[in-house]
């Protein structure tokens, strides 16, 4: 920033200020690129941990089928028990993974949730930047 000499004449002031809030206005464009840059590679890992997750609880889903499915069979099996352990373990291991896969969707919605799209930083600058033109313009 340019200092103001008592010399100087209005339309110096005037370009010198046009200059200075030009190269005010490039800066915050940059930040504000860098800051929705940053904040959409949290967006990015966030949807990847819901897709992660929804394919884990699928998973868990279609081992829950087959333990249903199972079930069922033994079921309509009662005069003859195959063994409880032909659907108890498929059902164990789809309740596991689908507990697991809902974790992790709740984990990532929680971190998405958190992180606003607002570039925040921005918008302090933003504001101390319109403080100073204030103050440049008394």
């Amino acid at each position: 920033m340019e200092t103001v000499k008592p010399d100087q004449s209005l339309v110096a002031l005037i370009r010198s200020l046009t200059r200075e809030i030009s190269t005010l206005f490039h800066q915050e464009v940059e930040l504000a690129k860098t800051e929705m840059s940053e904040k959409a590679s949290v967006v990015g890992r966030s949807v990847g941990a819901i897709a992660f997750g929804g394919a884990i609880a699928l998973l868990g889903g279609l081992a829950l089928l087959l333990a249903v499915i199972a079930g069922l069979g033994a079921f309509l099996d009662v005069f003859l028990p195959a063994g409880v352990a032909v659907w108890l373990s498929p059902l164990l291991v789809g309740a596991a993974l689908s507990f697991y896969g809902y974790s992790r969707i709740q984990t990532a919605l929680a971190t998405l949730r958190h992180e606003g799209l607002v570039p925040k930083q921005t918008t302090q600058t933003l504001q101390e930047n319109t403080q100073w033109l204030k103050a440049k313009i008394s």
